[in-house]
């Protein structure tokens, strides 16, 4: 499977992007420049060089291009992107990342985008994709210690079933990962929100939070 990822230049979208090609996926960094996809690349593969990531560097219409799609740009330019590349992304499962915070003064808060979470913008303004919520809560610097597992769960959501399975599918190879099926859509904006409440946790204590949740017992790709 190859992922592509949109605006795949920052500290998430390439430490992401880093992640799943070190577990096998063939990973495409795209930006709206090459060449500052090109120096994330090399980058990467300077940082971990005995692994020899799968991972090439492209503008947003080739990683548009790929199998799965990770929206990984601002959160306010991740409708407007999807739309500017939708002859690539038509029918296909895009995935979500973008949390709407601004930091107002000490404190992280959570904002209302239209349609009431990034997720459910991206779904309105390309509705011929299928748009799934995920990995808002993964630190972007331990994500990218592609030594190290992550001990958090995701959380996932979206108005389609098989693009739910296929991103549970994805996150139950990242080591240390457990996928949550969180039902509709509509619950991005609970999950896009609770990320302003980490990182408030993150300031306080001088760490880095990853939700895990306690009682669930059974295989939840079940």
């Amino acid at each position: 499977m190859r992922i592509g990822i949109l605006g795949g230049t920052g500290p998430a979208g390439s430490a992401l992007g880093a992640r799943l090609a070190s577990i096998g996926y063939e990973v495409v960094i795209g930006s709206r420049s090459r060449y500052r996809a090109m120096e994330t690349v090399d980058s990467l593969r300077a940082a971990w060089p005995a692994l020899n990531l799968s991972v090439s560097a492209g503008d947003n219409e080739e990683a548009a291009s790929c199998d799965v799609v990770v929206l990984a740009t601002p959160w306010d330019s991740a409708a407007t992107t999807a739309q500017d590349n939708i002859e690539h992304l038509r029918g296909k499962v895009v995935i979500s990342m973008a949390n709407a915070l601004v930091r107002v003064g000490g404190e992280f808060q959570p904002l209302l985008p239209p349609r009431g979470s990034v997720a459910a913008h991206v779904q309105a303004a390309v509705p011929e994709c299928r748009v799934v919520a995920a990995f808002h809560h993964l630190p972007a610097k331990e994500l990218g210690h592609l030594g190290d597992p992550i001990d958090s769960d995701v959380l996932i959501c979206s108005d389609d079933a098989e693009a739910t399975r296929t991103a549970m599918d994805i996150v139950a190879h990242i080591p240390g990962c457990r996928p949550l099926d969180a039902g509709e859509l509509s619950n991005a904006t609970a999950i896009e929100a609770f990320t302003a409440v980490l990182l408030q946790l993150n300031v306080r204590y001088k760490t880095r939070v990853a939700p895990k949740l306690t009682g669930i017992k059974k295989d939840p790709r079940a």
